[in-house]
């Protein structure tokens, strides 16, 4: 069962939502509003040297690295 985050668009409250099924929530748990979007999550990779040490990861490899931003979608990288 994946665990999703989601942003309230009225008051800017991030949040984090069992997902059984299709189930999506019906309103943010802060203000109870029903303006809700599905943010894009992050995720890391590592790649190795044959003596252990990091030689990339992903987010130093992207644009996005140093991004404080809460979603991709108003994104200009």
């Amino acid at each position: 069962m994946p665990i999703y985050e989601y942003h309230c668009n009225d008051c800017d409250h991030d949040f984090e939502y069992l997902v059984l099924g299709n189930d999506q929530p019906d309103e943010c748990p802060s203000c109870k509003s029903s303006k809700v979007n599905k943010l894009m999550s992050r995720c890391g990779f590592l790649s190795k040297g044959d003596g252990g040490e990091t030689l990339k990861t992903s987010a130093s490899s992207s644009s996005c690295g140093g991004c404080a931003a809460t979603s991709c979608a108003g994104c200009s990288h």
